[in-house]
């Protein structure tokens, strides 16, 4: 039997067990709006987002909470379709792919859950604030940045392009 891309998702499980479990801990443990000084530009800060990402589409209504779920679950069964076709060869899609099922999952169990999406890592310097994001949007974003770099490392994909 072949071995394929779904040998990555151990990396969906991971990504998704460290988000959910930090929400876990910041709900259980701040109140909301509280925040942690950790370093000069990083704090510890429960908010809650009921959008997406740097809450888009919060003061909607409530439409987009389903919204979001239903396209979480679209996309991680198309990524997953995609690594059962992928070569376990290919490693850092393979690893973008998972990064990304794990991240959105968990982001939607916690929409699922909540309501809204349970934010608490906050990057500033001096004015200015990054919108506060968790580990699920941390492995969305290393994910998609693997995808990149496959694109670029990848020597395959740039010639069956020009064909």
């Amino acid at each position: 039997m072949k071995k394929n891309g779904l040998s990555f998702l151990w990396l969906s499980a991971i990504a998704f067990i460290l988000d959910l479990l930090s929400k876990w801990i910041v709900v259980n443990n701040f109140q909301l709006y509280e925040s942690i000084n950790i370093l000069p530009v990083f704090n510890f800060t429960y908010v809650r987002n009921y959008g997406a990402a740097f809450s888009f589409l919060a003061d909607h209504g409530g439409w987009q909470k389903y919204f979001f779920i239903v396209l979480a679950l679209g996309i991680s069964a198309l990524l997953i379709y995609w690594l059962y076709r992928n070569s376990v060869s290919k490693k850092l899609m393979n690893c973008g792919y998972a990064l990304i099922i794990g991240g959105a999952l968990a982001n939607m169990v916690d929409r699922t859950y909540h309501g809204f999406v349970v934010d608490f890592l906050h990057v500033y310097w001096e004015n200015y604030h990054f919108p506060v994001f968790n580990i699920a949007d941390v492995s969305i974003s290393i994910g998609a940045g693997l995808l990149i770099l496959d694109y670029f490392v990848n020597p395959e994909k740039k010639n069956s392009q020009s064909e």
